[in-house]
This record gives structure tokens, C-alpha cells and sequence, in this order.
């Protein structure tokens, strides 16, 4: 892949952070029918983020594990800045992470 779609997906995962989005925010503001710029697909096929649906709710996407890892890896400053300021992550720890929450729980908490 390239690096312009590779930078945009680092993009993505930034810009979802540390709690669950709606998908529906995610995909007004993310999808393209641009072939060129697959940021969601790609982001989905390598495994970066994950979707979740709560009854009553709607769907939510987060970013997986491999995608933390990865996003840490090509940006660590920026993966460490996002994460810190969850509100999962409270006096210099991280107390749970995304995928030990209900979603309802942490879209309560992103607020």
C-alpha cells in the first residue's frame, strides 16, 4: 500500500482514539469512493479497527489492538498523548482497556 493511504490510516486510528466512535460519525467522515484512497477498507483489512453493535444503541468502532500496536509503532508520541487522555487512563495507568468495557460504558465516558 502506499504511503499516502498508510499516513491517512494512521490518520484514522488517531482520530478514532482511545474510546469507541459511532460508525456512523466514523463513516461520514472516513469512507471515499475513491480507489485510490481506501482509508476504511484498509484500515479494516489489516485488522486496525473493530466494530461493535449494543442493542438499542447503534454500532461503534474502536481501534483493535493491532492497530494500537501499530499506530505506536509509526507514532508513538501521538498513540502515547492519545491514550493518556482517555478517560480509561487515570493517574499515570491505564485501567481497562477498550475491549474489557461494554461500548455503552465507554461512550458514557468519552462524553
Amino acid at each position: 500500500m502506499s504511503d499516502s493511504v498508510d499516513a491517512l490510516v494512521l490518520d484514522l486510528l488517531e482520530w478514532i482514539g482511545a474510546s469507541p466512535r459511532p460508525y456512523a460519525d466514523v463513516i461520514e467522515a472516513w469512507r471515499t469512493s475513491c480507489p485510490r484512497l481506501p482509508v476504511w477498507e484498509e484500515a479494516n483489512a489489516r485488522g486496525f479497527v473493530t466494530q461493535q453493535h449494543l442493542q438499542g444503541v447503534g454500532a461503534f468502532v474502536s481501534v483493535s489492538a493491532s492497530g494500537r500496536q501499530w499506530l505506536a509503532k509509526q507514532r508513538p508520541s501521538a498513540a502515547d498523548a492519545e491514550y493518556r487522555a482517555s478517560p480509561l487512563f487515570v493517574g499515570g495507568q491505564r485501567h481497562a482497556q477498550a475491549s474489557s468495557h461494554p461500548v455503552g460504558e465507554l461512550v458514557r465516558l468519552r462524553g
